[in-house]
């Protein structure tokens, strides 16, 4: 399972809030809806993320078996 609990961190540390991602950065809440879920996800979507928050994947996901 991949796991985006550490995205919720990462923004939280970069100072970037849910609302902005759906109003400045065009994010759905169906996209906001499955990252809290910790549903699939596109590589394009995590693309956007790292770009946004300046990281690196492992700031946002992590493997958990």
């Amino acid at each position: 399972m991949i796991s985006y609990d550490r995205l919720w961190t990462t923004m939280k540390q970069r100072g970037l809030s849910q609302y902005r991602l759906l109003k400045d950065y065009g994010f759905s809440n169906g996209q906001l809806d499955r990252l809290r879920k910790n549903e699939n996800v596109s590589t394009f979507t995590l693309e956007k993320l790292c770009h946004i928050l300046d990281c690196r994947i492992e700031d946002i996901c992590e493997y958990k078996p």
